[in-house]
């Protein structure tokens, strides 16, 4: 078909690129979350297992310092102890010294006198012995209330590096979340403006017809256009069409730089009505495929490289007129060409 000479060109609707690329950032903003939460999970069972631990230790020193209290509670009590048996001692050496120093023939009373002196002699060395005893039992403990109170600040310390290296970590994504948004948004919009510029090429080269529309961020064939009813092979009418679009399609091949990761997406829709019986296909979605698919196949064949191509089918399931009637029908039957994201 001839190009439209000195047509004026229809304002670029640049609407849909500002759809991809909101839709875009939507997806990177979920993919951050989902990398956040579950730094956050990993984080938290760490801080957990810190937390059970600290509890541990804390209760443990505790018992010990309670343990240390009765030691010492007991030991207050052993020296006072002592102090009675030194006092008693005292005494019975102060007795012990008058009956040696009295006459040689010391009577019965004397002798019962001294037994009693080392008697309490005899006790107040085991009651020394007890509580050197209990004064070792106290320096153990001390000992062990050392070890935890290092072993708690061992913990306390690894607690305070888990929250610096969380919040750098997080930081971090955030970063990340910033360079890789800024990075998806200058790739939307030159993409955006590839489209801008295809669609508006396929505009020129097809011209102006009104089986042929920009809808959205699509440009839509009507299925009369490329097939004839009920079938999926393409028409002649429709092999020249897409001779056009393949051309173009080669063009945007070479104009998109590598580093985009673009797709044209070939989407084929059917009306309400269901197909006939005793065809080729059992259902309108088997119908929409197989047209979408053929279209890709022309394509393909044209040189397009099929890396950049992909077919989808709707069925009726996404019509543009949710009316019953036939002009409804019509406009549902169609082709969709989508160049999106990969």
């Amino acid at each position: 078909m001839a190009l439209g000479r000195g047509r004026r060109l229809e304002p670029v609707n640049y609407w849909p690129g500002f759809v991809d690329a909101l839709s875009t950032m939507l997806l990177i903003i979920i993919f951050l979350l989902s990398v956040f939460m579950l730094s956050q999970f990993f984080l938290s069972r760490e801080v957990t297992g810190k937390d059970t631990a600290l509890e541990k230790l804390n209760r443990q020193i505790e018992e010990l310092t309670s343990l240390l209290a009765m030691e010492r509670s007991q030991s207050g009590v052993d020296q006072n102890k002592i102090m009675g048996l030194t006092a008693t001692l005292n005494q019975a050496r102060k007795d012990k010294d008058e009956l040696e120093a009295a006459a040689a023939s010391g009577g019965e009373g004397e002798a019962q006198q001294g037994h009693r002196a080392d008697a309490a002699i005899s006790a107040l060395d085991a009651q020394k012995a007890i509580t050197a005893k209990a004064l070792a039992q106290v320096e153990v403990l001390n000992q062990q209330i050392s070890a935890l109170r290092q072993q708690l600040a061992a913990i306390q310390e690894a607690l305070n590096i888990s929250k610096t290296s969380q919040k750098q970590a997080q930081e971090k994504i955030s970063d990340l979340g910033q360079r890789l948004n800024l990075a998806l948004a200058q790739k939307v919009q030159e993409l955006a403006r590839y489209r801008s510029d295809f669609f508006g090429r396929l505009r020129q080269i097809l011209g102006d017809r009104p089986d042929i529309a920009v809808v959205g961020d699509r440009f839509v064939f009507q299925s009369s256009v490329l097939f004839d009813p009920g079938k999926a092979d393409l028409s002649e009418a429709g092999r020249k069409s897409l001779d056009r679009l393949a051309s173009a399609a080669l063009d945007l091949e070479r104009e998109i730089p590598p580093d985009i990761p673009w797709v044209l997406r070939i989407d084929g829709h059917t009306d309400a009505q269901p197909v006939a019986p005793g065809g080729p296909f059992k259902s309108n979605w088997q119908l929409s495929t197989a047209r979408a698919v053929a279209v890709v196949q022309y394509l393909i064949s044209k040189g397009v490289d099929p890396h950049y191509l992909a077919a989808a089918g709707f069925g009726e399931f996404q019509p543009l007129d949710p009316g019953h009637s036939e002009a409804a029908y019509a406009k549902n039957r169609r082709i969709e060409l989508k160049l999106t994201e990969r």
